[in-house]
């Protein structure tokens, strides 16, 4: 079998697999959104955090249980990594600096995942179960809550409240994403992925079953559990340095491609539990049938890309293998890599600074898209439709007619919410770069010089602003200048976001519906599918390109 054709394959089950579980798993998480009723360790756990989940929330109390909650959680595991070398389970690794604890806190419950740091080298069990694998949980927990509460600002009508934001939170982690991990973990150490608490161990190397003299060290650690939520919650730290691409994380080519599946399976579906909140599946299709069109663009495009044999080189092995691993090989790496930078995973199995000029640049567009297609869990689709609101001022404003979604008005004030959510992001990534590269200190972190040295950085902050978490692999960014810079970037990157998305939530709920006339876009219907897309990639390319054109263009076609 071609490794073209072994590629196609693998996305066409891939797309079975997603396509099977959208319906069930996107009424289900409806379900859970709607219900008025608690399971009893829900009611423990309210009672033991002091909330009362009856109770509804306009949008600056939703909006101050998000970020009170989310700063509490950055404090909590800064003073873990802190106190480290205290700590029991620890495997003898110290404290971890200050700078870099702070950008780990902040990458964490950011959902990003950003790592500075060598995982088997620096972080001991307690860290990595106590701290970071919880916080995979609940920061993907909030980031469907606000989805979620966004959704309600569209389905309710004359109120200001938009839920309650501990119940959301609660449900989502126990109800959601709980169950489904532990599945999850279990099917990859039935694979081959290791589950324990072991301390390190001194091994041999050895090539082909030949012993090469020297010895490296190895630790476990709860490897299975916290990959499976490291991918399910578009997270992306992982146990060890090489990330997905290690085989104690991804032993073979099914745990790769079912890794990919639970990166996927909640973004994609969510679409279906937006419809179903709405009222209309088919307002929900038409969001999804968005998604799938850029998603499978650029897993199209990234495979031309890397399978594009440029010389005998790349005529034997098949493809751009450099930085990938021979388990999975161009197919399986290309598709990781897209499904990884549309959303706001980080994981890798290969390492993006060695693809292709123009491979690198579609992982860096992808997450300058803004994550959406289908993005992270519950930011991917807030994010969506906050563009769904632009694609229809923009069509609003052809037709010179006030511009309406699913009954609502888009006036002056939910297009200002809209237009600084899209704003803030290419800020951050533009305004940290140049800083960056302004300074001198920079150039001793960049392995390379030129369009790819340029590259590195831009990488770096989009996918730190964008909370994404996967890195070029050749920037050194465990600096007191990079940590401190990235940890704010990723802050900013996913908090300020959502206060428009809360305040526009806000602002649609109080409005009444509008009922549908002949001259209101059909919003459901190809045509609008087409805008959206044609939204999207115009407004990335009209922000990003001058920056894109100085670093991975400028390295494809001089390639």
């Amino acid at each position: 079998m071609s490794p073209v054709l072994a590629g196609v394959l693998q996305f066409l089950a891939l797309a079975v697999a997603l396509g099977l579980a959208y319906r069930p798993l996107g009424d289900y998480m409806a379900r859970v959104y709607s219900s008025d009723k608690h399971l009893r360790v829900e009611k423990w756990i309210y009672k033991a955090i002091g909330a009362n989940p009856s109770t509804e929330m306009r949008w600056p109390a939703y909006l101050r249980g998000v970020l009170a909650f989310s700063a509490v959680s950055v404090l909590f595991l800064y003073l873990m990594q802190r106190l480290q070398g205290s700590l029991p389970g620890s495997l003898g690794f110290v404290s971890i600096p200050a700078d870099q604890a702070f950008n780990t806190a902040a990458s964490f419950v950011a959902n990003t995942n950003w790592q500075s740091y060598s995982g088997e080298q620096t972080m001991g069990h307690v860290v990595q179960t106590g701290g970071l694998a919880v916080q995979n949980f609940v920061s993907a927990a909030v980031g469907i809550a606000v989805a979620v509460a966004l959704v309600r600002g569209f389905a309710r009508s004359r109120t200001g409240e938009l839920g309650n934001f501990w119940s959301d939170l609660v449900r989502g982690t126990v109800r959601i994403l709980l169950p489904i991990s532990v599945i999850g973990a279990i099917v990859l150490v039935a694979c081959g992925a290791i589950q324990n608490f072991s301390g390190i161990h001194e091994v041999g190397q050895f090539v082909n079953g030949h012993s090469m003299g020297g010895s490296q060290q190895w630790n476990g650690g709860a490897v299975a559990s916290q990959e499976a939520i490291k991918e399910l919650g578009t997270n992306g730290g992982g146990y060890f340095n090489a990330n997905s691409a290690h085989p104690f994380e991804n032993p073979n080519g099914f745990t790769n491609l079912f890794e990919v599946f639970l990166i996927l399976v909640i973004p994609f579906a969510l679409t279906r539990t937006f419809g179903k909140m709405v009222g209309s599946v088919k307002q929900g299709y038409a969001i999804l049938a968005t998604m799938v069109t850029i998603w499978v663009g650029f897993t199209a495009l990234m495979m031309w890309t890397e399978f594009h044999h440029g010389g005998p080189a790349f005529d034997i092995a098949g493809g751009a293998m450099e930085g990938k691993e021979n388990r999975f090989g161009v197919g399986g790496s290309s598709i990781f890599a897209v499904a990884t930078t549309l959303t706001s995973t980080g994981a890798v199995d290969a390492f993006h600074s060695s693809f292709t000029g123009f491979g690198g640049g579609i992982t860096m567009l992808g997450m300058q898209l803004g994550e959406i297609a289908p993005g992270g869990t519950g930011s991917g689709l807030y994010g969506m439709l906050i563009m769904a609101i632009i694609a229809v001022f923009i069509a609003g404003l052809m037709v010179g007619r006030t511009p309406e979604y699913l009954g609502k008005k888009i006036g002056t004030r939910e297009i200002k919410f809209a237009a600084c959510y899209i704003l803030v992001t290419p800020a951050l990534v533009l305004i940290f770069t140049a800083i960056a590269m302004a300074m001198p200190s920079t150039l001793t972190s960049m392995t390379n010089s030129g369009a790819h040295g340029f590259s590195e950085v831009l990488y770096a902050y989009t996918s730190g602003a964008n909370n994404n978490g996967s890195a070029f692999a050749g920037l050194n960014a465990n600096t007191p200048w990079f940590n401190t810079s990235i940890g704010l970037a990723m802050l900013l990157g996913r908090f300020v976001p959502m206060v428009f998305v809360l305040a526009l939530a806000g602002s649609l709920a109080e409005q009444k519906p509008i009922p549908a006339t002949a001259g209101t876009l059909r919003t459901e219907k190809p045509l609008f599918t087409g805008l959206l897309v044609g939204t999207v990639m115009i407004v990335a390319g009209l922000t990003y390109f001058p920056a894109l054109a100085l670093g991975p263009l400028a390295e494809g076609l001089a390639s």
